[in-house]
């Protein structure tokens, strides 16, 4: 992560604070501002470092299959369901992190859920009577104003309570410019490599068009 600007200076400062332990963390921002680096940091700082990172992307899962893929299913729990069975992402995050990224996207019956398995620390599969103990951490990622969607009613405010226990809110770009020198001289060298070239930099003109 480079950065020269006090903004993300700041923001970091609250990575290297926040990481060890367990609390919930909610990583505010943009699309493109990185949020799930951020998110990879954290977890590569914290006492579950080698233990599994799972990340969801919870507006890319279409909302039928989201409660399916997170809490998995028993067997035989719904048409088209494995003969075997599935264990959800909270399963796979055991002793590790789970990430949620776009968390806004989130159905609300799946909060409801979500809600249960942070409050009790055991999910429980579609289908299923028998409650599964887990032991994770949760990061949530948004560039939504969830404040506002509580508002509305389309957020569970107990939830975004539940989540919003150590708020990050990660700059744009356009607030934080003086990190672009250092952007740009790496993604040079990335893609002299890369493509075979040997560009040494860009004038002082196109840098400030930038």
């Amino acid at each position: 992560i480079l950065y020269q600007s006090d903004s993300m200076r700041r923001c970091l400062e609250s990575v290297r604070i926040f990481s060890p332990g367990n609390k919930t963390i909610l990583l505010e921002g943009e699309s493109g501002t990185g949020k799930e680096l951020i998110a990879q940091s954290i977890h590569r700082l914290s006492d579950r470092s080698l233990q599994p990172f799972v990340a969801v992307n919870c507006a890319a899962v279409p909302e039928n299959l989201l409660e399916s893929e997170l809490f998995g299913y028993v067997r035989g729990a719904f048409t088209g369901a494995s003969r075997d069975g599935k264990p959800g992402l909270f399963e796979q995050a055991d002793k590790g992190t789970l990430f949620l990224d776009e968390i806004g996207d989130m159905p609300l019956p799946v909060q409801t859920k979500l809600l249960r398995v942070l409050q009790e620390s055991v999910v429980e599969r579609i289908g299923g009577t028998k409650p599964i103990p887990i032991d994770i951490r949760v990061i949530c990622a948004t560039n939504k104003n969830i404040e506002q969607m509580v508002e509305e009613g389309t957020f569970r405010e107990d939830l975004y309570y539940r989540l919003n226990i150590i708020p990050i809110e990660l700059p744009p770009l356009r607030k934080r410019k003086e990190d672009l020198p250092a952007l740009i001289e790496y993604y040079i060298a990335y893609y002299n490599q890369k493509l075979g070239k040997s560009m040494r930099g860009v004038s002082p003109e196109a840098l400030q068009t930038l």
